[in-house]
């Protein structure tokens, strides 16, 4: 048995007599893995390898009975623990060395009610795993743009994708969730019931508790959609790019939107000569009539000299799915991130010639248009920050050999430090990546919004139970 002095924080309140994890062991319907039991490696890695850490036991939950003997045993006996849900956040808050990982991944259930527009479900699935279920009706609701992320941290954080103009956040869709408190105590959030939680939780992160029940508003979207991209070369990209910010000012809600910066890859759509060059793309989905989409995006595809234009009717969930194998599991991963309140020239040349010099098949640079249903929502309706924001920016930095990670990581921040200036002093807290400080995440919310959630803390978990993640602190420094 694991000795629970190697998994307890510097409070030595608490220590079980028998300094063994057994008692937590008889409490579980799931698995109690220890290092070198099988499944014990993969349940501790997560999408990021940059994250390399030992819990010393995973608790692997089969239910909300599970958690809550999780959550209780190590408030008893003042364990560290870090919550897992899809494993997919960039900083790796999900794992925690030396201490308990409480593992949703096996919580895997979904219900969709196709004649309420509703779907239920558990905290270890990922956006894909929702997608199919709810595409058998024509139905979805606005999640993420990488469907391996896993749904319970996108939506903690806010979440945004295609869909968000149209239907507004992740978080702006949920109707009501189930809790787990610092407590112990099972409790239901929505606007009925618990309120003030229901709307920390929509934005505020795992920082007040464990869901382990989400409900969802869905929206009739698809099964078929117009989406896909137009591809350009870097000399290309400048007129590309300030066509699409003026095009998009205009565009409806339905227009979901994009421009990536990424290194071409060995496509057969895209000129030889340029696999491996940086390259620009704009992707879009339009959520409504494939006939209105097309003579909608008719502008658009008609301007200046694309490489390739690859917008057609295609599934929902193969849209979804497409930016999925250019960041794979098991490479190594950093981002920064910020709202741009508009997308000036200034800020376009900026980013191309920081895309330049992009290194890296697994990197993405990527803004994306908000706005829309998102921005008509009250800014302080939930917790999820910037709503006034016009693109979101995102640097998400990736790389193979563990070699490169000194010299990506200054090129990641070199870039973020360029790009600031046009910034509105926000970011979106998902994309914090390890290390990022108490000011990033303050300025994930801004003022008004972090005191409210600070107050919530105080009063769900002003011991600060749940502490490994993008932590709001009650003690307010």
């Amino acid at each position: 048995m694991v000795n629970v002095k190697s998994i307890r924080s510097s409070d030595p309140a608490g220590q079980p007599e028998d300094g063994s994890l057994s008692g937590l062991d008889d409490r579980l319907r799931g698995d109690l893995l220890y290092p070198g039991d099988q499944g014990y490696d993969e349940a501790r890695t997560v999408w990021n390898a940059m994250i390399d850490r030992h819990p010393a036991a995973i608790a692997r939950c089969t239910g909300t009975a599970d958690v809550v003997a999780a959550v209780n045993f190590a408030r008893e006996h003042n364990l560290l623990f870090s919550v897992r849900g899809g494993g997919h956040n960039v900083a790796g808050k999900a794992v925690v060395d030396g201490g308990l990982m409480i593992d949703l991944s096996p919580m895997k259930g979904i219900h969709v009610n196709p004649g309420q527009q509703t779907a239920i479900a558990q905290p270890g699935i990922t956006l894909g795993d929702l997608d199919r279920e709810t595409q058998l009706f024509g139905l979805a609701t606005p999640t993420g743009i990488v469907s391996e992320t896993g749904l319970a941290g996108l939506t903690l954080g806010g979440g945004f994708g295609w869909l968000t103009r149209k239907h507004g956040f992740t978080a702006d869709n949920l109707l009501s969730a189930e809790v787990v408190t610092a407590g112990g105590e099972v409790v239901r959030a929505s606007e009925e019931e618990n309120a003030g939680l229901f709307w920390g939780i929509r934005g505020g992160g795992g920082n007040f508790g464990i869901v382990t029940s989400f409900e969802y508003r869905l929206h009739p979207v698809g099964p078929t959609v117009l989406a896909g991209l137009l591809v350009y070369s870097l000399e290309e990209a400048p007129a590309a790019i300030r066509f699409y910010r003026d095009f998009v000012a205009e565009a409806p809600d339905e227009l979901g939107s994009a421009v990536v910066l990424r290194l071409a890859p060995a496509a057969p759509f895209i000129p030889e000569a340029l696999h491996g060059k940086p390259v620009c793309a704009i992707l879009v989905c339009y959520a409504g009539e494939i006939e209105a989409g097309e003579q909608l995006l008719q502008p658009l595809r008609a301007h200046g000299r694309p490489l390739a234009d690859r917008i057609g009717p295609k599934p929902y969930v193969a849209f979804q799915s497409m930016l999925d194998k250019g960041q794979p599991a098991g490479n190594y991963y950093y981002s920064k991130s910020e709202y741009l309140a508009a997308l000036g020239d200034e800020a376009i040349a900026t980013t191309l010639a920081h895309g330049a010099t992009i290194s890296s098949p697994e990197t993405r640079v990527a803004i994306m248009q908000l706005g829309g249903a998102a921005s008509r929502i009250g800014e302080m309706a939930t917790a999820t920050g910037h709503r006034d924001a016009g693109f979101v920016f995102a640097i998400n930095n990736g790389w193979s050999d563990p070699a490169d990670s000194e010299q990506q990581v200054k090129w990641t921040r070199d870039f973020w430090r360029a790009i600031r200036p046009f910034s509105t002093g926000g970011t979106y807290v998902n994309f914090l990546s390890e290390g990022a400080g108490q000011q990033r995440v303050r300025a994930a919310y801004g003022p008004q919004k972090y005191e409210r959630l600070l107050a919530l803390k105080q009063k769900y978990d002003p011991e600060n139970l749940f502490h490994l993640n993008q932590n709001i602190k009650p003690d307010g420094r």
